[in-house]
């Protein structure tokens, strides 16, 4: 992996400035790749998580990584102006100077999770690419077919020195994120995300860290019932749960519970009116991960909470190996139960009643800032109490999920959940560095500012202007 940076770094330095041209062309490169693979790509998805739904693949990590590789291409040009900036007075009079030209910062880490192994690393490569940058990737250990994928088909698109994929378990992830990138990037678990900071942290490495922890659906009371509930169901089973953003727990006014759970039930029924042979839905990604969530469900009702399983058909999940788990919907929960401790990831909804929308707003509140944060209703006053008062990462307002896809919003997260953000203008800006640049006028400047010896009255004649202000 050393030797693969050195190859890369002096590949880049080589290349400096990296035109328009050469950027657009990995970016199309990038593109090239998923979609020429698409089939395999889905057919290794499917093999990694033991079924996986075919035309969510294509939704949720083929067509969500050449949407934004397709619109940096089409901005990249404007992202990379330079920008002028207004010179102090009087030197703009003088004929002085001042802009920012966006300069890549040379080879990027990107550390890829196992939940949208395709799409969490091509999505963060169309900002590195558009930025002017090489690549390197840690593929998850936990898909180790699309790893394997991404490493045969690589070279058909890309040189070692553009663009290169290393695989491997826990010990090749801590050398991947000690190595001395210009940046870093990294998809997955807060507990994970502390580990890597502490390795990049000898080298300095700027890190990009996209996490995740309990994002919070607040049912206001102007909300329509059966449309939430279908949007929270649609979002909380896709995948299986497995997403960073998927809604963890929900909290309602206490006259609304019984219509929240009757709606979640009617609207995943809907969905999946069968689970296990139903191709639609995506099997939980391995057994660790499945006896974690059973072990949350245990948990739960061991300390008292009311668990439902949301089985349609009255499908036998105990006679399958199939890792497939249905809703899960967990009324009176309290908060010393695991599920409302841990991110779930997983089919696994908490319910929890709330009184009056101040109650809502601090049982968010004393929780760990979220990755996102979703309000249903159409009470403006309430609406804005839950932005101005609530601190999240990113915000679904009557939806779940869906800011991630805007891909003109910054995404990331915010204290636990994250640091720094991606996506459009905001990738191409976190993977390149902003150069300040000053041109001087031709007058001597120093002399008319009192700058040089011996000082005296025109020296403090210039303190008392830049005092005045």
């Amino acid at each position: 992996m050393q030797d693969l940076l050195a190859e890369q770094r002096q590949a880049f330095m080589a290349e400096l400035p990296v035109s328009i041209a050469v950027r657009k062309d990995r970016l199309k490169r990038a593109a090239a790749l998923v979609a020429d693979n698409a089939a395999a790509f889905c057919d290794a998805l499917s093999e990694d998580f033991g079924h996986r739904s075919r035309e969510q693949s294509m939704l949720t990590d083929i067509a969500s990584s050449i949407a934004p590789i397709n619109h940096a291409i089409k901005s990249v040009e404007k992202w990379a102006r330079r920008e002028k900036r207004p010179v102090l007075f009087p030197l703009g009079l003088l004929g002085a100077k001042a802009w920012i030209e966006y300069q890549p910062k040379g080879v990027v880490g990107v550390i890829a999770p196992w939940n949208f192994p395709v799409n969490l690393v091509m999505s963060p490569l169309a900002g590195v690419f558009a930025a002017g940058n090489r690549a390197m990737v840690k593929t998850s250990e936990y898909t180790p077919r699309v790893a394997a994928l991404f490493e045969e088909i690589a070279g058909r698109y890309f040189a070692a020195d553009e663009l290169a994929f290393v695989s491997g378990g826990p010990e090749a992830g801590k050398a991947f994120a000690e190595l001395p990138f210009d940046h870093l990037i990294f998809t997955g678990a807060t507990s994970v995300g502390k580990h890597i900071l502490h390795a990049a942290a000898d080298n300095l490495t700027p890190v990009t860290l996209e996490l995740g922890g309990k994002s919070p659906v607040i049912i206001g009371r102007s909300a329509d019932v059966a449309r939430a509930t279908e949007r929270v169901a649609l979002g909380k089973m896709m995948n299986a749960g497995q997403i960073c953003l998927a809604p963890d727990y929900m909290l309602v006014e206490a006259g609304q519970e019984a219509a929240v759970v009757s709606g979640l039930k009617a609207a995943a029924s809907t969905m999946y009116p069968t689970l296990l042979s139903n191709p639609d839905y995506t099997s939980v990604i391995n057994d660790r991960h499945f006896a974690r969530l059973n072990g949350l469900l245990d948990d739960a009702r061991a300390k008292g909470a009311t668990v439902e399983a949301v089985n349609p058909a009255n499908e036998d999940f105990g006679a399958s190996n199939a890792r497939k788990m249905p809703l899960h919907i967990v009324t009176n929960v309290t908060d010393d139960m695991a599920v409302m401790q841990e991110e779930i990831f997983g089919p696994i909804l908490p319910v929890r009643r709330y009184d009056g929308i101040e109650d809502a707003i601090a049982q968010v509140n004393r929780r760990d800032r979220p990755l996102g944060l979703y309000y249903f209703g159409s009470d403006a006053g309430e609406r804005r109490q839950v932005l101005d008062r609530t601190i999240a990462g990113g915000v679904t307002l009557d939806d779940v999920i869906f800011h991630i896809s805007m891909e003109d919003l910054p995404f990331g997260g915010v204290g636990p959940s994250g640091m720094g953000a991606y996506h459009g203008i905001d990738g191409f800006r976190t993977f390149s560095h902003a150069k300040s640049v000053f041109r001087q006028a031709k007058l001597d400047v120093a002399k008319l500012a009192g700058l040089k010896p011996p000082y005296g009255k025109a020296t403090m004649k210039a303190v008392a202007r830049q005092m005045k202000g």
